[in-house]
């Protein structure tokens, strides 16, 4: 049986390689991005929305009120959290319980939208993506990977896509989910997300100057792949000639 308690990454069995941090708004494709990128490279792929996601469910779980800041806090600094992607998907355990499966139980969009704003989870689980992207060969995805995170990843991006195409991405997603939804409330709920990444105290959505702007509207994610590939083989040479 796997030790799941083993850190996600082993900088012991290979040396360190290139970091990705990849940031956005909401309905950006960073996920899809990041799990094609992590592929493509052998890399491990770090969901950090998946992590917010599984404290939002021991919050509920354990009957914590979500306006309680200081017991948020206090439940996300006592929890211990193990994360790794096995084939394909990123599973959590916090506190020796997995929680995948249920990470996108509906109502759960809601409830993380609150824990992303408290500070103090925000840290603790900082913390925890720094350990496991500190050996490289990592590609983290989120709100604030560039600026917070990770700011001195080697290779940085914000990806972003107009209003209306994050719209229909998302509309897309959640209908293929079974959920009964309408596209000028979701266009109206990334509106709001948007607002909120931006306007929160500390790890708000910015654009580093360090980071490769890239605009998806119009693109594939087979050439927003390339586009990011061609940074990390420009910054590996660079590491080389160094």
């Amino acid at each position: 049986m796997r030790d799941e308690s083993k850190p996600a990454t082993d900088c012991t069995q290979k040396p360190p390689r290139l970091r990705i941090a990849i940031d956005g708004p909401a309905g950006a494709g960073k996920s899809t991005i990041a799990r094609m990128l992590a592929e493509k490279l052998g890399y491990l792929y770090l969901d950090t929305g998946a992590m917010y996601r599984a404290l939002a469910l021991t919050a509920v779980d354990g009957g914590i009120d979500l306006d309680d800041f200081y017991a948020l806090g206090e439940m996300a600094r006592g929890a211990s959290i193990q994360a790794r992607e096995d084939n394909g998907v990123f599973r959590v355990w916090v506190d020796g319980a997995e929680l995948t499966n249920r990470l996108r139980e509906p109502g759960t969009d809601e409830i993380v939208k609150t824990l992303a704003m408290v500070r103090p989870v925000r840290e603790v689980l900082v913390t925890k993506q720094r350990e496991m992207s500190a050996c490289g060969g990592v590609v983290m995805e989120g709100r604030d990977i560039t600026s917070v995170v990770m700011p001195d990843a080697e290779v940085k991006v914000f990806l972003t896509a107009s209003i209306e195409e994050r719209t229909n991405r998302r509309w897309k997603e959640m209908k293929e989910r079974g959920l009964q939804v309408i596209w000028d409330e979701v266009k109206e709920d990334i509106i709001q997300r948007d607002r909120k990444d931006q306007e929160r105290d500390w790890g708000r959505l910015i654009q580093t100057e360090d980071s490769v702007f890239i605009d998806s509207s119009h693109m594939t994610k087979d050439e927003v792949c390339e586009v990011i590939l061609g940074q990390c083989e420009a910054k590996t040479r660079c590491s080389i000639v160094s």
